[in-house]
């Protein structure tokens, strides 16, 4: 399996360490809007192109896929770009910044009948996976799960605090993850969505703070709250409400609602939610199956997202 990784900032590297503990697969081509930083990374990780040009990766033989950690603003189209070049592709989360786009990047897929994958790590996370088997097996019901989404990036930074050319978004990238999550362990689609959210930041653009709400059919709940002006703990922290317990998720650790440890070593072949959602990758494309995550999967989240969207512009 031959992949090309296109940005190669904070995630871009967690990617290409999680392709090396992969069986038979080779990173051809790095991708970066800086030269530098691509012939830095590619010296790092022994790849063989560096360039600043994805077209130029596309038209290339000895690339099968595609894994893009760019900007959320060029998701969609690159994406689009990749399946059109006939390239399996991994977009990281979020598929795209518009529920238009998401639906056009599902309908290129359909065309192309090439994997399309979404980087929705939490669906890999060996604590969320621990928690969907129990649901899978009638042990666990979700009755509410309770979400805290806490940054502080007052400029633009990633998760490195390393400075960045585009502008993270609370809805369409970090909402994104919580919304797909409960749709997934829940088995439901979201039938009620509310959102309110806080002042625009004047330099960024974008609101800092922001409160949304879910409900399913069956009358499941989640109440996400997300904020970029939180000045630590860092992080995603995900409180599981069920019928029989209460589980608190740490991206790969998991918890009792008494902070217990739970045992999640033997959910899956590795404790990174990352390499996981990779291996997934490269298995759906090797036995031409359609992967957890593809894009398929994942779109009812992007119709809340652009639900909510809708429903923001007209309180403003």
């Amino acid at each position: 399996m031959r992949i090309a990784l296109a940005g190669a900032g904070a995630f871009g590297i967690k990617h290409l360490d999680a392709l090396a503990e992969i069986d038979a697969v080779t990173v051809t081509s790095i991708v970066s809007r800086r030269k530098e930083q691509a012939e830095e990374v590619a010296r790092k990780y022994d790849v063989g192109q560096a360039t600043t040009d994805l077209s130029e990766v596309l038209a290339r033989d000895d690339v099968d896929a595609v894994i893009l950690c760019t900007p959320t603003q060029l998701h969609a189209q690159q994406a689009i770009a990749a399946m059109r070049a006939g390239k399996h592709v991994q977009v990281e989360i979020p598929l795209a910044d518009s529920w238009a786009d998401a639906q056009q990047v599902d309908s290129v897929q359909r065309e192309t009948g090439l994997v399309c994958m979404v980087g929705h790590t939490r669906r890999f996370n060996p604590s969320h996976q621990w928690i969907h088997h129990r649901i899978a097996a009638g042990e666990l019901s979700i009755q509410q799960m309770d979400v805290q989404t806490y940054f502080f990036r007052r400029t633009n930074t990633n998760a490195l605090g390393q400075p960045r050319s585009w502008t993270d978004h609370l809805l369409w990238h970090h909402a994104a993850h919580t919304v797909d999550l409960f749709q997934y362990q829940t088995g439901e689609d979201v039938q009620i969505a509310n959102a309110v959210q806080g002042p625009v930041n004047p330099d960024l653009g974008i609101a800092m703070d922001m409160s949304i709400q879910l409900r399913t059919p069956s009358g499941r709940i989640c109440t996400l709250s997300l904020s970029f002006n939180n000045d630590g703990p860092l992080g995603t922290f995900f409180r599981y409400i069920c019928d029989n317990g209460t589980y608190i998720a740490r991206y790969d650790d998991l918890v009792t609602g008494r902070e217990e440890p739970v045992d999640v070593s033997a959910v899956d072949v590795s404790t990174n939610g990352i390499e996981l959602q990779d291996r997934e990758f490269v298995a759906a494309i090797r036995e031409g199956r359609e992967p957890n995550a593809s894009v398929r999967d994942v779109l009812p989240c992007y119709r809340v997202l652009g639900e909510l969207e809708v429903q923001l512009a007209r309180e403003e």
